[in-house]
């Protein structure tokens, strides 16, 4: 029987304003189990970021957590106090952000800020440290591990400093690693080589992943469930690959039909017409009713509910029915 991980329940996120309280996210609830790897996926201001920050307390005030639990292993991460966060978070959780550059000191050697992680989380010597960095330099694939400790940021590539994060990021063997768009500064071959490496590394060593990104393209070769975000809710969720193949929601429809390889060669990007509204102005009704091809009355009048059909849940009124 699968080990439940993480439990997310009716998580709201507020950020009160001059002009007025905006909810970041609302009702958002989801589950992890060990060794399970999903997919948040949703435009920019989705609010796929906040969920990832939420669930390792690292939201920017004045940014509060209204309401919710985040159950992590029997830990109620909501009602966890900074000492215990200290010990949970860069630990036992880990996350990788998007851009290699602002997550690592530019005047600190590699070896240094992995030695660094490992001593502010084990009881161990120097020397040991040094031997686990290495040990899992290797593991993301890095040649020469030896002579990489010793190098700064600069002289590393792109793609050799994401592989250098990921491995700092399995420093301490954790049991849940959050990567926020974790590709988005790579070109196309070296995210191929990193997706790979996330998905063996998560198999060889049994981590759950929470992968945020807004590239279903990404999110398919990879997860295993995919959480669609839209105006801080989520908005459909369900299994990769029938998601993939047979989008209930017309948003993820959208978000599957605007991928490059969707369209013909020679002719224009199919794209979603009009913008995310903004949290501060979100519609009543369902919130992605303006932009929607099937609108009815009733999605202007009455948020639709986040309600199991079939194998998922969705939240629209007249879901895309399959044969």
């Amino acid at each position: 029987m699968d080990k439940l991980l993480l439990s997310v329940k009716n998580l709201e996120v507020v950020f009160p304003l001059r002009t007025g309280a905006v909810t970041a996210i609302r009702d958002v609830s989801f589950e992890l189990n060990q060794g399970e790897r999903i997919g948040i996926v949703g435009e920019s201001g989705a609010g796929k970021s906040i969920t990832a920050f939420a669930i390792l307390n690292l939201i920017s005030k004045p940014g509060y957590l209204a309401s919710g639990s985040i159950e992590f292993d029997g830990i109620d991460l909501a009602e966890a106090d900074e000492d215990l966060m200290r010990q949970i978070r860069g630990n036992r959780i880990s996350m990788i952000f998007q851009d290699p550059m602002m997550t690592l000191n530019p005047v600190l050697t590699i070896g240094t800020q992995m030695e660094e992680t490992i001593l502010a989380h084990r009881d161990t010597s120097r020397d040991d440290a040094r031997k686990i960095a290495i040990e899992k330099l290797k593991a993301v694939q890095i040649p020469s591990a030896e002579t990489r400790l010793d190098q700064y940021p600069h002289e590393l590539s792109g793609g050799m400093r994401q592989r250098v994060v990921i491995a700092i990021a399995l420093l301490t063997d954790p049991q849940l690693i959050v990567a926020d768009e974790p590709t988005t500064a790579l070109d196309v071959t070296i995210q191929a080589e990193i997706l790979e490496l996330l998905l063996d590394l998560c198999n060889e060593f049994d981590v759950g992943l929470i992968l945020i990104t807004h590239d279903l393209g990404v999110v398919s070769q990879v997860t295993q469930r995919i959480l669609v975000m839209y105006a801080g809710r989520i908005i459909e969720q369900g299994s990769t690959s029938s998601i993939i193949e047979n989008p209930m929601h017309p948003y993820t429809k959208g978000l599957i039909g605007a991928l490059p390889e969707m369209t013909t060669p020679g002719e224009k990007l199919n794209q979603i017409p009009g913008v995310m509204p903004s949290l501060q102005d979100i519609p009543s009704g369902c919130p992605f009713h303006n932009r929607c091809r099937y609108i009815q009355d009733v999605c202007r009048s009455r948020l639709p509910d986040l309600a199991k059909r079939e194998e998922r849940l969705i939240a629209c009124h007249f879901p895309i029915q399959y044969d």
